[in-house]
């Protein structure tokens, strides 16, 4: 990702680099329109803000959701289709990064032979039968995941649910990146190269952000799951390309925060 407009002056104060850091992570994660003065000054150290304020940037994606499957409630609709709205708000308002970066690493692992050919099928823009399975098998399991939250929950307590899967998946995104060298020499997940220190803060505000919205239990549970799905994202991709890509950080945030509905429908059922 490419900050847009000219990097603002540096010396900026730990207020000004939080409010970067935040903007840096609203424009990587969705297609809000965040003034180009919000960007950290040193493009190579972008994704440490990214890494660190992703919580935020996934929140708002959660409450975006979670509003739009409160008014589809409102509005009189069954829980399953006023979660099918709240689907279609997330999606719309990250532009599908997410599910098109599963559908890429789907079609990849699944239909290349080799680590060469499975770059290649990851690099083609055109979606295969393995993309097209995992897309749809990932948003028909959001969808009734959201529609179980609603029964389970109510319209409040699904959207606090919301927030705080999408608020823990976010920095996980950048796990792969941590743990993995890039796969490519000129693949866009080169430049993701964020320190563990500021992948951990995110975690750390994630984890925190959960417990404090869905409560201890379920927020450890989710927490819980989440890392597991994008460690095992993680290791898949060692296994298959030896590294790392855009797709599979994209990939591991996409498992991960279905990971973290499937904990608290779970928890929600105790």
């Amino acid at each position: 990702m490419t900050p847009n407009g000219p990097p603002p002056p540096s010396g900026r104060s730990s207020p000004r680099r939080a409010l970067d850091a935040a903007g840096d992570a609203l424009r990587f994660f969705t297609r809000l329109p965040v003034p180009s003065a919000w960007s950290t000054p040193q493009p190579e150290r972008i994704f440490d803000g990214v890494a660190a304020a992703a919580p935020l940037a996934g929140a708002v994606a959660g409450a975006v959701a979670g509003e739009a499957l409160g008014a589809g409630l409102a509005l009189g609709l069954p829980a399953l289709p006023a979660a099918a709205f709240a689907v279609i708000a997330g999606v719309a308002l990250t532009g599908a990064l997410h599910q098109d970066a599963l559908a890429d690493v789907a079609d990849g692992f699944g239909g290349g032979a080799t680590r060469k050919r499975k770059l290649e099928i990851m690099r083609d823009s055109s979606v295969g039968a393995y993309g097209v399975s995992a897309l749809t098998l990932a948003l028909g399991a959001r969808i009734t995941l959201v529609a179980a939250l609603a029964e389970r929950l109510g319209e409040e307590g699904a959207l606090l649910a919301l927030i705080a899967a999408a608020a823990l998946s976010r920095p996980l995104a950048l796990l792969p990146a941590l743990l993995l060298k890039p796969a490519r020499a000129d693949g866009a997940g080169r430049a993701a190269r964020p320190r563990a220190a500021s992948v951990a803060v995110g975690c750390g505000l994630g984890a925190l952000a959960a417990l404090l919205l869905a409560g201890v239990g379920a927020g450890l549970a989710a927490a819980a799951a989440a890392a597991v799905a994008a460690l095992g994202v993680t290791a898949l991709s060692r296994a298959q390309i030896r590294g790392y890509t855009g797709d599979v950080c994209g990939a591991a945030t996409e498992v991960a925060e279905i990971a973290a509905l499937v904990a608290l429908v779970a928890a929600a059922a105790g």
